[in-house]
């Protein structure tokens, strides 16, 4: 999971994730209204959350991708597990 500054970069990111396949799906998600602290100062940002499905097995790989092309100097990149769904989905 990551968040994106706009549709713009959140379409960028996924169609390159998934070109390269890293990512199998990228579901984005519009108008994420984010609140954080940032060099000392609270921050507000509108964002696009972007939900990345992958291979517990890619997830090294797609997070040194994705930081790489990212805009933002620090991005949230978050691994999170998966612990159960529709098994025919998760094959």
């Amino acid at each position: 999971m990551t968040t994106a500054p706009s549709s713009e970069e959140g379409t960028r990111l996924a169609k390159i994730l998934v070109e390269e396949r890293l990512a199998a799906c990228v579901s984005r998600v519009p108008a994420v209204h984010s609140h954080f602290r940032w060099e000392g100062e609270i921050q507000e940002a509108t964002e696009e959350l972007l939900v990345i499905k992958t291979h517990a097995r890619r997830a090294p790989d797609l997070t040194r991708r994705l930081s790489e092309i990212h805009p933002y100097d620090v991005p949230e990149i978050l691994v999170l597990p998966v612990a159960a769904g529709l098994p025919s989905y998760l094959e």
